[in-house]
C-alpha cells in the first residue's frame, strides 16, 4: 500500500461506470525532484504501425489494446442488445461492457506510464509532432488513431519533463518532417502512405519514419535552447514614420456622386453635378473614419 506524503486535508469516494470505487485524496506535496542531467536528446515520431519511433532508429511497436479486446467486447454487446431494456440482466450485462472497456483504458494508461517515464528519465530533452488528433479521428482511421492514444501519451511526456527538470517541446504540425531529406534538406514531393522507404536525389536512403523523426528532433533543437527558451526572433516595431498617419496628405478624391471624399483633411460633399459642395474641417481621427467609410462605400458600388 503507498504511503501518502501527508496527512489528507480531504477525500473523495468515486464510482465509476464499471462498479469500481476510487478514493482521491487531497495532500500536500513538496518540491519536485529533479532527475540528474544527461546528455542525450531524442526526437519522437508517432505512428500507427509503430506507436513511436525515435530518432536514434528504435521502434516501438503499438499495442492496440482496443483491437486485441474486440472479440470479447463484441460477443458482450451483442449479449447487451438481447436483454430486455429496464431488466436486471441488462444491468449486469452493461457493467461487463463497462468493466471491459475500463480494462482496455488502464491497460493503455499503465503501458504510456511506463513508457513516458523511461523516454524523460533517459533523455534531456524530447522533441514530438503537434499532431491534430482530433482531426484525425474524424479520418477512416479514428478507430485506429483513438486507440492509440497520442493526446495522453504526449501529456504524459509534457508534465513529467516539467516534474522532473526535462525540455520538452512540441514540433509545428505543418513543418514536412517526412519528406525533408534529412542529410541535404531537399523537401520531395508528397508521397503515400504505403511508402515506407524512398531515395534522396543526394543519394540518401532513407526509412520514412526515421528520417522524419530525425527532422523533429533538428526542429526542435532549432526552437530551443539549452534551457528551453524560444530562440526564435521577436516582432520588430515599425519605424516612427510607418506607424503614424499623416492627415495633410492628399487623399482618395474620386468623383462619385453621393458620396464624400477627403481632401487635405477636409470632408468634402459631392453634388450631382460633380462639384465640390460646403465642406467643413474636421479632426484627423474624424478623418480617417469618414476615410473608411468612403472607401467601403465605393466597393459596394453605392
Amino acid at each position: 500500500m503507498r504511503c501518502l506524503p501527508s496527512e489528507p486535508s480531504s477525500v473523495t469516494v468515486i464510482k465509476d461506470a464499471a462498479g469500481r470505487y476510487f478514493a482521491s485524496f487531497v495532500v500536500t506535496i513538496g518540491e519536485d525532484e529533479t532527475l540528474p542531467p544527461v546528455e542525450d536528446e531524442i526526437g519522437i515520431d508517432l505512428g500507427l504501425t509503430h506507436f513511436a519511433v525515435m530518432s536514434d532508429g528504435t521502434k516501438i511497436t503499438a499495442p492496440k489494446f482496443l483491437r486485441r479486446a474486440a472479440r470479447k467486447l463484441k460477443r458482450l454487446q451483442q449479449a447487451l442488445s438481447r436483454k430486455q431494456k429496464g431488466s436486471n440482466r441488462r444491468k449486469k450485462a452493461i457493467v461487463q461492457v463497462a468493466r471491459t472497456h475500463a480494462r482496455v483504458a488502464d491497460t493503455r494508461r499503465d503501458w504510456q506510464h511506463k513508457l513516458s517515464t523511461t523516454i524523460i528519465r533517459d533523455n534531456q530533452a524530447v522533441y514530438v509532432e503537434d499532431l491534430c488528433v482530433a482531426g484525425l479521428g474524424r479520418t477512416r482511421l479514428a478507430k485506429s488513431v483513438h486507440d492509440a492514444g497520442w493526446a495522453a501519451f504526449t501529456g504524459m511526456l509534457e508534465y513529467k519533463a516539467a516534474r522532473y527538470g526535462r525540455t520538452f517541446a512540441r514540433v509545428d504540425r505543418w513543418f514536412p518532417s517526412t519528406r525533408m531529406c534529412s542529410n541535404c534538406g531537399r523537401i520531395t514531393e508528397k508521397m503515400a502512405l504505403n511508402v515506407r522507404e524512398w531515395d534522396c536525389p543526394c543519394g540518401s536512403h532513407h526509412d520514412r519514419d526515421v528520417n522524419a523523426a530525425i527532422n523533429i528532433k533538428a526542429a526542435g533543437q532549432a526552437d530551443f535552447n539549452d534551457r528551453g527558451a524560444q530562440v526564435r526572433p521577436g516582432l520588430v516595431p515599425a519605424p516612427r514614420g510607418e506607424a503614424v498617419t499623416h492627415p495633410d496628405v492628399a487623399c482618395y478624391t474620386r468623383s462619385v456622386e453621393g458620396i464624400s471624399v477627403l481632401q487635405g483633411g477636409e470632408d468634402v460633399k459631392l453634388r450631382r453635378d460633380g462639384e465640390p459642395g460646403a465642406s467643413h474641417s474636421r479632426r484627423p481621427g474624424a478623418a480617417d473614419r469618414s476615410l473608411r467609410r468612403c472607401r467601403t462605400q465605393f466597393r459596394r458600388g453605392r
